[in-house]
């Protein structure tokens, strides 16, 4: 936000005529802690000896690309969490497919620099396995690639949070309990790998709400979400929720939603939560290149 940004917000009248008292005063705050933090980052890549450190090795978030302008735009609202989570840090963005930028035009950005690439996918599959890979062998730049996001705890309570917001409610009583479920809409994949992984998430979501969680795919995979809504219902549970598993709107989880018998969660988007996992994956990558590897047992004598 600039002064003059600023200057033009608080003097802005509210509809009953009172000026915004508390504008001024909001507003420079964040200005202040904003640069704060710029003047933090800029004093961290200085050394003891006042010799300037090598910036850390950026981070290209690798999204897969869609047609909907809305997941876009909730993949720019990440990088800007992030961003503010990491000030300091170089954060790009390269997508698979269907958005600009590509991962190949970005990386090219990057020439000989060093980079870390965070997939923004939930489990393995073919983007994570051949995709990604193919893309950083054929760039310049020393690349390093995190696994994907999933499964881990942050998605989880992320995954909590949006049914939350939805209108989930713990159940009451056991009565209740046994008649409620959740069905965890994904995206899909043929590789058996992925659906391993989001298993593993279904199981972690259905510990956190004390429920069932059934696993359930847009495509390219088995049960569809009506089919899990239905084997739920089947054995008496009829609050049945939607859990959104994708990371931005689309269509996957716009179909999905509606498939819901009375509630779907908003998908994870730019949770802060998601910003915080995504540096996670950033750190523990560049940890494990750092750790050496163990010496070799010696031959007893």
């Amino acid at each position: 936000m600039t002064a003059s940004n600023l200057s033009r917000d608080e003097s802005q009248p509210r509809p009953g005529g009172q000026p915004l008292r508390g504008v001024h005063l909001d507003s420079t705050a964040q200005l202040m802690n904003r640069i704060g933090s710029q003047l933090g980052s800029q004093l961290s890549l200085v050394s003891l000896n006042g010799t300037r450190r090598p910036a850390p090795p950026a981070l290209v978030l690798v999204g897969h690309g869609s047609r909907d302008p809305r997941a876009l735009s909730t993949v720019r609202t990440l990088l800007a969490r992030i961003s503010d989570l990491r000030p300091g840090l170089p954060v790009h963005l390269g997508h698979i497919e269907l958005n600009e930028p590509l991962l190949p035009d970005t990386l090219a950005g990057l020439g000989t620099g060093d980079a870390v690439l965070v997939p923004l996918l939930l489990s393995r599959g073919y983007h994570v396995k051949q995709d990604i890979p193919e893309a950083a062998a054929a760039a310049r730049a020393n690349t390093r690639i995190a696994g994907p996001l999933g499964p881990h705890p942050l998605l989880v309570e992320t995954l909590y949070e949006r049914l939350l917001e939805a209108g989930w409610r713990a159940p009451r009583d056991e009565a209740e309990r046994r008649a409620s479920g959740v069905v965890l809409a994904a995206a899909g994949s043929r590789d058996p790998d992925a659906a391993v992984d989001t298993r593993r998430t279904a199981g972690l979501l259905a510990e956190r709400l004390g429920v069932p969680a059934l696993p359930a795919y847009a495509s390219a995979a088995a049960p569809t979400v009506p089919e899990a809504v239905r084997a739920l219902t089947s054995r008496g549970r009829h609050r049945v929720a939607v859990a959104s598993y994708f990371t931005a709107p689309g269509r996957f989880s716009t179909e999905c939603a509606a498939a819901a018998p009375w509630i779907a969660s908003a998908p994870l988007g730019a949770h802060p939560s998601m910003a915080r996992l995504i540096l996670h994956r950033y750190d523990q990558t560049l940890a494990a290149q750092a750790t050496p590897a163990p010496a070799p047992a010696l031959a007893s004598a």
